[in-house]
């Protein structure tokens, strides 16, 4: 503010410098504003990508939110045993969650899935990791497998190359006492096509069990529904993967099972004891409200409810006919406005390539001016340029908030906000 005030006297207007009252009561209302928290920008989400990082990925259902508010605003059972008054194990229901919606023997929270991963690659000690080289892939933010088996401790051993590795590729390895760990890395950020080839999930644990290798199979967004239901490509399940062979399976919470942002591992017992005991989870366990919010997200799969309350399957499933109605009602209520067909993508590092057959609204405009608009209204509206227009995706914005979308965009295109 000082900074501000002397600037304000070098130009022409400022060269009266303001009383002492009045800069008192310019420091007092601005230290009243930081007393509330101003919070996060309230924003509609028109991109027509349903987990969107820079948007923060999944939206949380609202059972997580209550849990997350309860468990913020008061004392709970965290690491104290209800029955016995005694300490206990930390916050236990989202775990119990995971073994019973996986078939794991036990499961273990962290803050994400680089967390889970990272952590899981001390399995190896000094040892060897091997992978095939069509799986060295950057998980996003700059980091990449091979840095995450590299500070862990381990020796990365590569195998195979980029298009085509086979189950025989990693026994030359394994049968020379090169690894200790066998890591697969699920491509759910990127789509090989053409010439390709990758090994049998199941081949592959055969192979490392025999040779005394453990296998961690890292599926990123971790789908608990199956994806081919709703017309998109199958997403392998922990599930399905343990079922395999593979000793831990990792994965994250706030992308496919449409969570808070953490790291889920599931497996056997005596793996996830040892990286429980590990010095670096406690660095990376997430915070009561985390634990609270993972554990209602969870309850609403075993209930079998998961499509109606959880907004990322909410979105996914949403038929074309429904949301052009919503489409055709806004274009209705603002002049100018049309419907157009578009595609909605699930984001988030899912299930790359696949779209899913979506409607929405097209202003009219310079959509650079209009896009600036929207995301300067309240609400704020992030929309994409399509054929030099703005369209705003009606699949990724929940019904209950379209009358406020319509509000937003009658003031962009009037040239306010």
């Amino acid at each position: 503010m000082v900074d501000e005030e002397r600037v304000r006297l070098g130009t022409a207007d400022g060269a009266v410098a303001r009383s002492a009252e009045a800069l008192g009561a310019d420091v007092l209302a601005r230290l009243t504003a930081f007393e509330g928290g101003a919070g996060p920008v309230r924003v509609l989400n028109g991109t027509g990508v349903i987990v969107h990082t820079n948007l923060g990925r999944a939206p949380w259902p609202a059972a997580a939110i209550r849990a997350a508010a309860a468990a913020a605003s008061g004392p709970l059972f965290l690491e104290l045993d209800r029955a016995t008054g005694q300490r206990g194990r930390r916050f236990r229901e989202a775990e119990d969650h995971l073994v019973a919606l996986t078939g794991a023997e036990d499961a273990l929270i962290v803050t994400n899935n680089a967390a889970a991963l990272a952590l899981a690659m001390g399995l190896a000690g000094r040892g060897g990791v091997v992978v095939s080289r069509g799986e060295l892939i950057e998980i996003g933010g700059g980091v990449r497998i091979p840095e995450i088996v590299r500070r862990a401790g381990a020796k990365l051993v590569e195998v195979g190359t980029t298009n085509r590795t086979r189950v025989a590729d990693f026994e030359e390895v394994l049968a020379a006492g090169k690894a200790r760990l066998v890591l697969r890395v699920h491509p759910s950020n990127f789509r090989q096509e053409g010439f390709t080839e990758a090994p049998d999930p199941a081949g592959l644990a055969v192979a490392a069990h025999a040779h005394g290798a453990l296998v961690v199979d890292d599926l990123g967004s971790g789908a608990l529904l199956d994806t081919a239901a709703f017309g998109l490509v199958h997403e392998p399940t922990p599930a399905e993967r343990l079922v395999a062979g593979a000793d831990l399976v990792t994965f994250s919470g706030d992308k496919l099972v449409g969570g808070p942002q953490a790291g889920f591992v599931v497996g056997r017992a005596d793996l996830v004891a040892r990286l429980r005991r590990d010095p670096l989870a406690r660095a990376m366990r997430p915070d009561k409200t985390i634990l609270a919010a993972v554990a209602a997200t969870l309850g609403l799969y075993r209930a079998g409810v998961a499509v109606r309350e959880v907004p990322v399957w909410r979105q996914i499933a949403l038929s074309v006919d429904a949301v052009e109605a919503r489409a055709r009602t806004i274009a209705a209520a603002i002049d100018g406005v049309c419907v157009v067909a578009t595609e909605a993508t699930v984001g988030g590092g899912s299930l790359p390539g696949e779209t899913l057959p979506s409607r929405g609204v097209a202003l009219p405009g310079r959509a650079t001016t209009i896009l600036a608009r929207l995301r300067a209204g309240s609400p704020a509206v992030v929309g994409r340029i399509e054929r030099d227009e703005v369209v705003v995706d009606l699949r990724t914005i929940e019904p209950a908030d379209d009358e406020a979308l319509i509000g937003a965009i009658r003031a962009a295109v009037a040239g306010r906000g």
